[in-house]
């Protein structure tokens, strides 16, 4: 495994972190539980990020590169289901691209609205339908996940059905769910380490104090190997990869982001400060594709057979 990025690797995340610079930071005043930004959205898809595994020099650990990269930031971007699932199915179905399990119709969707593309997984098959306003009901106040979310209210019989195993879909959604975890988690962390390097107790700053800093160098390894786990996963295509990264980044977020927020007190509980933004965006992702306990079954079933 390469544990150096190449020149078009580079030269793509440098493009990225270009364009995203007016989006790093949270807006003055706001204080919304989720942010988007269609302008943001539409300077992706217009620069072409969103479709960078197609191109054969750059392939799915490029596409993950940019995932993680996406997910650094406050604003929730519909990337990790576009950039790494779209292309095994079809890569003109229109975005957003919400994927959904079969018989998971109780949990909320990411980015579901009227007009989004919705993915359906099942052991049978793989079917796409566009949603429409009736298959979309509001979450309203109810979720408190940082992503835009609604419930999808039913799967409409006449949805297309693609030639592409389900299996090698859902290999794709652990991978793509592990890089936008690496992402969070990392982010996370910046703003933790942040915090406690200014915030002062005792005449110090808290993270001079020994117990935090084991914790966050604790934490940080674990940040670090969702990270290089979901390149893993991208690069070799395994099944196997992909559950347990899908897996290590589920144990992690869950770990980590109770870590994170005690770190910060009070503070990472308000929605003055923004670690919310990634930690709750993590919370989601502990219970997508069923959780731990389903990601270590596909990952024992991968590997033992």
């Amino acid at each position: 495994m390469h544990l150096a990025l190449n020149e078009d690797q580079t030269q793509i995340l440098d493009f990225i972190d270009s364009l995203t610079r007016p989006y790093a930071t949270v807006p003055l005043h706001d204080t919304s539980f989720a942010l988007t930004s269609d302008a943001l959205d539409a300077e992706l898809v217009e620069g072409g990020f969103l479709d960078v595994m197609a191109v054969e020099e750059l392939g799915p650990v490029t596409a993950a590169l940019v995932v993680e990269r996406l997910a650094r930031l406050p604003f929730a971007v519909e990337a990790a289901a576009s950039s790494l699932v779209r292309p095994l199915i079809d890569p003109a179905l229109p975005r957003p691209l919400c994927l959904v399990e079969e018989g998971q119709l109780r949990r909320p969707v990411r980015f579901l609205r009227p007009g989004a593309t919705v993915v359906v997984v099942s052991k049978s098959g793989v079917r796409s339908f566009t949603a429409g306003q009736a298959q979309v009901r509001a979450a309203g106040d109810e979720v408190l996940y940082a992503y835009p979310v609604a419930y999808l209210t039913e799967v409409p019989g006449d949805a297309r059905v693609h030639d592409v195993a389900a299996d090698e879909i859902l290999r794709a959604w652990r991978v793509a769910l592990a890089a936008e975890a690496a992402g969070l988690l990392g982010a996370a962390l910046q703003s933790v380490t942040t915090y406690v390097s200014e915030r002062q107790q005792f005449g110090r700053p808290i993270a001079t104090f020994q117990a935090i800093r084991h914790r966050l160098a604790e934490d940080q390894v674990a940040t670090n190997g969702v990270y290089w786990m979901a390149l893993r996963a991208a690069g070799s295509g395994d099944a196997g990869d992909a559950a347990l990264a899908a897996l290590h980044a589920q144990e992690a977020a869950k770990r980590v982001g109770y870590d994170y927020h005690q770190f910060l007190g009070a503070m990472g509980m308000t929605l003055e400060h923004p670690l919310h933004l990634w930690t709750y965006r993590l919370k989601f992702l502990t219970g997508e594709l069923g959780g731990r306990g389903e990601n270590a079954l596909a990952a024992a079933a991968a590997i033992w057979g």
